[in-house]
């Protein structure tokens, strides 16, 4: 069927395209830190506590070993197809347009709102800072449209201005995008390392007893409690790191380079989750953030009477969510352009300016959408969106593993994944588990989204794909 027709690896990588190689092995470590450390320290700690108490440190490790295994999957594809496109490109190698095109349609959905989400949370603690300089923004620009119940509120200008401000960072050229982030990444890791060395003396051990008060998986006050639902929390903390493949054509030796900035990114963000974890649950007992749960961090800080780093530590979070929506505005970017230079989307999209060679256009075009759902969407209930869609791109990158070393074992890879065929088949079941355990609306809410997706499809990209086009010329 023409709609599952494959991309030749070596005439995928014979056509590269005129973006600038400049990223190397730490750059990309950081572009993964970037995206990995920041929500999920700053916020998700809190609720990921009360779910599963200092067992929490363990939920980061099963999340952490689903995106490993994952990540392993990543790096083979990436050292063998190095171009830009991440999980859309490796799908088209693998198993052929149609799926090729649900995956980039999937990533867009992602990475789009996962960096609106994110934003909100920035927004948050952008307010708090300049409430405590003294600076008072209008409440009523301070959040979407009921977003919170009693409180009158339009549209959250915050939100809205750091989402172009990233935007235009990363439409202006790559070198600045990584002086920003790498910039950003080490102040970030710098607040955290401070944290940990001024609040590791306050642990109390008898704080962490019980270890897992709701076991691996129990209900609780009527929701799921324990380990394993407390791992689908953390899961989110690690959304992004899959946006270190799409830099391929941005990086000098792409097959050795790609794996080791993956694998780096994961193993250094892993320790700073399960450490700082172990540090909060065991200063305060776990159930006193259930009064600090969007600022989980301040609770530990109030317990040392550390007041004078609650500032720095939202510096530190600011910082942390900005790099985290960085990463993911860029990663979107490149796979509307990677799809784009296919056919399957508009030309807009593709278009490489001249004088920053980067897919402008495109980045600008998402970036505003992006930048207005923050704004005036309350995302709230969207944004297990962001985990479905990840998860469902994890599950076909570690089949296409599977898939290529059976149908190709001839092609040249950088990077071999370790353990194969056990390797790609851990990291699915486990993906399959987060999976089964997101609720019936956002299901419902992701079929919708492929629907539209698969009538863009049919309509447009079916028509305009160039390897249709070409296979046409080829019949002739």
């Amino acid at each position: 069927m023409t709609v599952f027709r494959k991309k030749n690896v070596s005439e995928l990588i014979a056509h590269a395209t005129p973006l600038k190689r400049t990223l190397r092995t730490w750059d990309l470590a950081f572009l993964g830190i970037g995206a990995i450390i920041g929500t999920g320290i700053f916020v998700l700690t809190g609720k990921g506590a009360l779910t599963a108490g200092p067992g929490l440190a363990l939920s980061f490790l099963l999340a952490a070993i689903c995106c490993g295994f994952a990540g392993l999957c990543y790096a083979e594809f990436a050292s063998m197809a190095p171009v830009a496109g991440s999980a859309y490109t490796y799908s088209y190698i693998a198993f052929g347009e149609i799926v090729a095109f649900i995956i980039g349609w999937d990533l867009i959905l992602e990475y789009a709102l996962g960096a609106a989400t994110v934003s909100v949370g920035w927004s948050g603690y952008f307010v708090s800072l300049l409430n405590d300089l003294g600076i008072h923004i209008p409440t009523a620009l301070t959040a979407a449209a009921g977003t919170t119940p009693g409180v009158t509120t339009y549209f959250n200008l915050p939100a809205f201005v750091i989402v172009l401000l990233i935007t235009w960072i990363i439409s202006i050229g790559v070198t600045q995008t990584k002086r920003v982030n790498d910039t950003m990444v080490l102040i970030k890791l710098a607040v955290i390392i401070l944290f940990i060395i001024c609040t590791v003396w306050f642990i109390k051990p008898q704080n962490w007893h019980p270890f897992s008060p709701f076991g691996w998986y129990s209900y609780h006050n009527g929701t799921a409690a324990g380990i394993i639902p407390a791992a689908s929390i953390a899961f989110f903390s690690f959304i992004g790191f899959d946006a270190v493949s799409s830099s391929a054509e941005e990086t000098i030796n792409p097959s050795k380079t790609l794996p080791r900035g993956i694998m780096l990114s994961l193993l250094i963000s892993t320790v700073l989750y399960i450490t700082m974890t172990l540090i909060m649950t065991g200063v305060v007992k776990y159930t006193i953030f259930a009064k600090f749960l969007n600022a989980p961090v301040l609770a530990v800080l109030h317990q040392t009477g550390q007041i004078w780093l609650s500032m720095i530590v939202s510096v530190g979070a600011i910082l942390g969510m900005t790099t985290v929506i960085l990463v993911q505005l860029y990663g979107q970017s490149r796979i509307s352009y990677s799809m784009s230079r296919d056919g399957l989307f508009p030309e807009f999209f593709g278009h490489v300016s001249p004088k920053y060679a980067t897919p402008f256009k495109g980045t600008w075009f998402f970036g505003i959408i992006t930048a207005l759902a923050g704004g005036l969407v309350n995302l709230n209930i969207l944004s297990e969106l962001v985990n479905i869609g990840t998860l469902t791109a994890f599950i076909l990158v570690s089949a296409g593993v599977l898939w290529m070393r059976h149908a190709h074992p001839e092609l040249h890879r950088g990077f071999k994944a370790p353990g194969v065929p056990v390797t790609p088949i851990i990291a699915i079941i486990f993906c399959v588990t987060l999976v089964a355990g997101l609720n019936w609306e956002t299901w419902v809410r992701f079929v919708v989204w492929l629907a539209i997706g698969m009538s863009i499809y049919f309509s447009y990209s079916k028509r305009h794909s160039k390897l249709a086009k070409a296979e046409t010329k080829q019949g002739r």
